[in-house]
């Protein structure tokens, strides 16, 4: 399957120990740029489509003016996001999962 997509640092590591491979690269400064901005745009849709923490939590870089809007509690989605980090990453390696 092709994703060409950005992902969480841990995403290859994930798929690897599931005892299949993925092909990815390291996005340039521009590169990264365009992706961040195509995440936070389908984040933003399957934020709008089920309106949850968890996917709020994927978009909290920007979505402090959202979460005034919609009453979330900040605390609780930045324990949220917490948990993430541990288990899956960030998006700091810049990981750009091409197959698996």
């Amino acid at each position: 399957m092709q994703y060409n997509k950005l992902v969480r640092d841990k995403i290859p590591e994930i798929i690897g120990c599931s005892g299949q491979k993925c092909l990815y690269h390291t996005a340039s400064d521009k590169e990264y740029w365009l992706k961040l901005k195509e995440k936070f745009s389908e984040e933003f849709k399957e934020f709008s489509e089920v309106e949850n923490k968890e996917e709020l939590a994927d978009l909290l870089e920007i979505i402090y003016a959202i979460c005034d809007y919609k009453k979330f509690d900040r605390n609780k989605l930045e324990l949220l996001r917490r948990e993430k980090f541990a288990k899956r990453g960030g998006f700091s390696k810049r990981i750009i999962l091409e197959e698996s």
